[in-house]
Formats: C-alpha cells, sequence, structure tokens
C-alpha cells in the first residue's frame, strides 16, 4: 500500500511555517512530498496539525518515514494501545 495522507480533497496545501519552514506549498499528490510532510507534522505538529492527518495511513507507513527512535517507538507504541481498543 502506498503511504498516503490528510483527509482532504486538496492536493496542494501551504503549510503552516511551525512544520515547513523551506517552501511555501507542499503538493501532496506526489508520494515524496506526502510522505515528507507526514514526517513533519509528526515531528513538529502541534495536536491540530495531527488531526489532519489520516491515522490508518500514518500507520500504514510508520517504518517509512524515518523517524528518531525515540519517536518512531512513541508512534509504535500509540498504535499498539489504539488497535487494542478497536479490537
Amino acid at each position: 500500500m502506498e503511504c498516503c495522507i490528510i483527509q482532504s480533497i486538496m492536493t496542494k496545501i501551504t503549510p503552516p511555517r511551525h512544520i515547513v519552514w523551506s517552501t511555501d506549498a507542499v503538493d501532496l499528490a506526489d508520494p515524496f512530498q506526502r510522505k515528507w510532510y507526514m514526517r513533519q507534522v509528526l515531528l513538529y505538529g502541534r495536536s491540530e496539525d495531527l488531526q489532519t492527518l489520516d491515522l490508518d495511513e500514518v500507520s500504514s507507513c510508520l517504518d517509512d518515514l524515518r523517524l528518531p527512535l525515540d519517536i518512531n517507538d512513541l508512534w509504535k507504541k500509540f498504535f499498539e494501545h489504539l488497535n487494542q481498543f478497536a479490537s
């Protein structure tokens, strides 16, 4: 499954500066930019930014995002906990 993002129809977004400071636009139709933006949100996003992500998509491509180990472990534990309640 290809890694996706965002619960929105929009493909080009203007990201908040606290998440992305190197560009004014991100094209979410581009798989590389999509994964890169997801990583930026997981690293630098606020709670309102995290709410824009599709958690199923984050979970499916978490290993591909190359997050720092402590942050990756945090998200893995979060999804394990979430899956326990979904069962």
